[in-house]
């Protein structure tokens, strides 16, 4: 067995990989010649810096396994990975630790005002009265995601004596409660939170959810802590909240371009700022070496996956089978999580047709991780969705309707969510979906109104009343901000309906680009319209 180790890692990581009749070639043996010591390895650990192409994995015919260091995997060509039947793993949560610590350090710091009285202090200066602080001790901490980071805030936040309040509509009730933690709306978390950090992705629906208008919802005098994403802010607005003193402190660790320069945040001394080193301690970069060794270590002992970003193992026949009904599962999962509001709980696909017949935990994870990815810091894959929805308390449900004979229908895949939305009111969502002419996915049906439209990057969900002038208000809206229309997808509510009432519709718009906020709320002035989303399936 040999293993090469591409990049510096620890070495009691690379100590672990030493056992009999295994070679472990490392950084300082390779010199130039990656590609000569690759051509007979079965194992491949890089960090960031080596990419590792296509053209490197086709001369790779015995690598079993390419291991990262680290989350992103980036310098990896995974499809070509994947259709080599190589496993390629990553390491999620190895640091989330030092994000958490770093981002009670920011809170702590933004409280007892250090890095002012550090100041003080080096200049000569003894300024207690100024510098008198506040207790974290009884104060609402707002959490907005729970994932590996935000639970490992929650738990120190409680040992520090403050109450925890959370929202993350992917992870159950019954899971935060486990942890002492409550969960609320983002409205809720605004109103009553002393301390604001956020530990969510960066998607559409949450890039600059830190704006303007979600900062006059804030507690006056809040602080808020960023050790996320940068682009999750909107910086001039968070600017004008802390000069107006809305704002009362801000610690950020990450902004929308980096590295920070010529900003307005520089001059603030309410205003914390580190370079992106939340996550650097010399602990977690030990914690991925030796995680990553593990891993590649069992898999190539045992068999055991853990942490792959791409397929599990089946034959190049079944995967060219399978990969469109996985892309048509991730959009309709991810369709499905943007038009969806509240808690979710439960999670059910339901496969009729000759899908039923075949091996369809991708299918499922896909639709997992197109519902997962809307909000969650850390990537649900094909691999690990499944796994990441139970450790959130969230249930999955399968069933399997096989095709009756040769003359029924053809597959069709559908997908559920139920949960609570407000009121405590139990909330549900179906979307079915179909591929047509071998590779198109397309929707079929929402909420028992049957809708054929192409799912397809940038989309527009209306429910309206059914009644004339719907179709020409909307597009004259859109035609005047000058968004195109390449397809307008209508349904309606079957059945009959009381004398008097009005039937529901449904619309489904392919435009090309996303639709701005502002656009959506003037299609939300149509006295018809009842709701208007903007979607991107990616």
């Amino acid at each position: 067995m040999k293993i090469v180790v591409a990049e510096k890692i620890s070495a009691a990581a690379v100590d672990l990989l030493r056992e009999p009749r295994w070679t472990v070639v490392t950084p300082d043996q390779i010199g130039g010649d990656l590609a000569v010591h690759l051509a007979s390895a079965e194992a491949l650990i890089v960090r960031s810096a080596v990419q590792v192409n296509a053209e490197l994995i086709a001369n790779a015919p015995d690598l079993r396994v390419i291991g990262r260091a680290g989350v992103g995997v980036d310098n990896i060509e995974v499809e070509a990975a994947t259709r080599q039947g190589i496993a390629v793993m990553n390491t999620p949560g190895a640091n989330a630790v030092a994000v958490a610590e770093h981002t009670f350090a920011m809170m702590l710091a933004l409280a007892r005002q250090l890095p002012r009285a550090n100041q003080l202090m080096h200049a000569g200066k003894w300024e207690k009265k100024s510098l008198q602080g506040s207790e974290l001790r009884g104060k609402t901490l707002g959490i907005v995601g729970l994932g590996r980071i935000g639970m490992e805030v929650a738990r120190r936040a409680r040992i520090f004596g403050m109450e925890v309040v959370a929202h993350d509509p992917f992870v159950s009730a019954s899971v935060a409660k486990a942890e002492g933690i409550r969960t609320a709306s983002l409205e809720e978390i605004y109103a009553h939170a002393d301390f604001l950090t956020l530990h969510v992705g960066l998607t559409p629906q949450t890039a600059g959810m830190i704006n303007a208008d979600s900062l006059a919802k804030m507690k006056t005098g809040v602080r808020l802590i960023n050790c996320a994403r940068g682009e999750l802010v909107d910086e001039n607005a968070l600017a004008q909240a802390l000069q107006q003193g809305q704002v009362a402190g801000a610690a950020l660790d990450v902004f929308s371009e980096e590295p920070l320069t010529n900003s307005a945040f520089a001059a603030m001394e309410n205003v914390i700022l580190t370079p992106h080193i939340a996550g650097s301690t010399l602990e977690a970069q030990e914690a991925v070496g030796y995680q990553i060794a593990l891993q590649v270590k069992e898999y190539l002992q045992r068999g055991v996956i853990q942490n792959a970003v791409n397929v599990p193992s089946v034959s190049h026949d079944e995967y060219l089978e399978l990969q469109p009904y996985i892309v048509l599962a991730e959009r309709l999962g991810s369709f499905l999580a943007q038009i969806s509001e509240g808690a979710l709980e439960e999670i059910s696909v339901r496969y009729s047709g000759h899908i039923a017949e075949w091996k369809t935990e991708l299918i499922r994870n896909a639709a997992i991780k197109g519902i997962l990815n809307e909000a969650l810091e850390e990537k649900a894959n094909l691999v690990n969705a499944e796994t990441i929805a139970s450790a959130r308390g969230l249930r999955i449900h399968e069933s399997h309707k096989p095709k009756a004979s040769r003359g029924g229908s053809g597959s069709v895949l559908s997908v559920l969510l139920r949960g609570h939305g407000s009121a405590d009111v139990v909330e549900e969502h179906m979307v079915k979906g179909a591929v047509l002419h071998q590779d198109t996915p397309r929707l079929l049906h929402v909420d028992g109104i049957d809708v054929e439209a192409p799912l397809e990057r940038d989309l527009v969900y209306l429910r309206n009343l059914d009644v004339p002038g719907v179709i020409g208000s909307v597009g004259t809206i859109l035609g005047k901000h000058k968004i195109n229309i390449a397809n307008f997808s209508l349904g309606r509510r079957p059945g009959a309906i009381k004398p008097g009432a009005q039937r529901e519709a449904i619309a489904v718009v392919h435009v090309d680009g996303l639709v701005p906020e502002e656009v959506l709320a003037e299609l939300r002035s149509v006295p018809a319209v009842q709701k208007a989303r903007a979607i991107r399936l990616f």
